[in-house]
């Protein structure tokens, strides 16, 4: 069975995520490390995308990366592959080196950037190899917050502008942001992140897009309340195919059985049916 679609948009900002197969490493060395980056930066390049934050661990990495154009999956496609191609090379191994999908999380970008960037440089401190974000080389961090840095991939300018101060004081501002942020979590919803607004956004799709889980889509559909005040002559069939609302559900909101509003799907469908015909 062929693997469902991502939802890509131009302009999309993601929160990426990719683990070793298995849990096992991606990197076994800082040779490994500087290898992945420069794939990365061929990435970067050759996509057009926008680095917000990374962040590189030992068997995952996390990334927040901006596309101008849709064209998320051919851009992952080649860091993954090429890396991996790299890595089996160089470690005479061969068979996957990444663990199913990588995962992309659709962000909204005037309300979540800073989050996703704080939580992505606080992985090293979350997973007890270091007490200061700064003390790992192999992160956006120390680029951001004017330090002395490994990997210098990151856009830093619009991420510090967000902060609302000076730009003087942005980097120092920045790394006070970064370590309040220890007991901040992020709870995506599908693959999303953002305020109920975004949750709800169809961007301009006006059919469910084939292949693209509804998750994705469309993590938050509106109400049935909405659907049955919005004028719809076909309110049930909307529920039921373009929302992913069951007949159970919909029977409960309008007080009767789910086999009368099945019957009543039957009747709409039919309307349908008859206006294409």
């Amino acid at each position: 069975m062929a693997r469902p679609l991502r939802l890509c948009l131009p302009d999309g900002l993601y929160h990426l995520i990719a683990r070793g197969n298995a849990r096992q490493p991606i990197v076994a060395d800082d040779h490994d490390r500087h290898s992945f980056f420069d794939v990365f930066a061929h990435v970067l390049e050759r996509f057009g995308w926008l680095c917000h934050a990374f962040c590189l661990m030992d068997n995952h990495y996390h990334l927040v990366v901006e596309t101008p154009l849709p064209n998320l999956p051919s851009g992952m496609r080649q860091l993954n592959g090429l890396y991996a191609q790299r890595f089996n090379r160089r470690h005479g191994r061969v068979g996957h080196l990444f663990q199913a999908r990588y995962r992309s999380i659709l962000i909204e970008k005037p309300t979540r950037l800073l989050a996703v960037c704080r939580y992505v440089v606080l992985n090293p401190v979350r997973a007890g190899i270091c007490r200061d974000p700064g003390d790992w080389p192999w992160s956006s961090y120390r680029q951001t917050a004017g330090l002395p840095s490994t990997v210098k991939l990151a856009d830093a300018e619009p991420l510090l502008a967000r902060l609302g101060v000076p730009a003087d004081q942005a980097s120092a501002y920045y790394r006070c942001f970064v370590a309040e942020g220890l007991a901040a979590a992020l709870v995506p919803q599908g693959e999303r992140l953002g305020e109920e607004s975004f949750l709800r956004q169809d961007f301009g799709l006006k059919q469910p897009p084939r292949e693209v889980p509804r998750v994705q889509w469309l993590p938050l559909p509106p109400t049935l309340r909405e659907l049955f005040a919005a004028g719809d002559e076909t309110p049930v069939a909307t529920a039921y195919r373009r929302y992913g609302y069951t007949l159970r559900q919909i029977g409960e909101y309008l007080g009767c059985h789910y086999s009368t509003a099945s019957r009543r799907l039957r009747r709409e469908e039919a309307q349908l049916l008859q206006r294409k015909t």
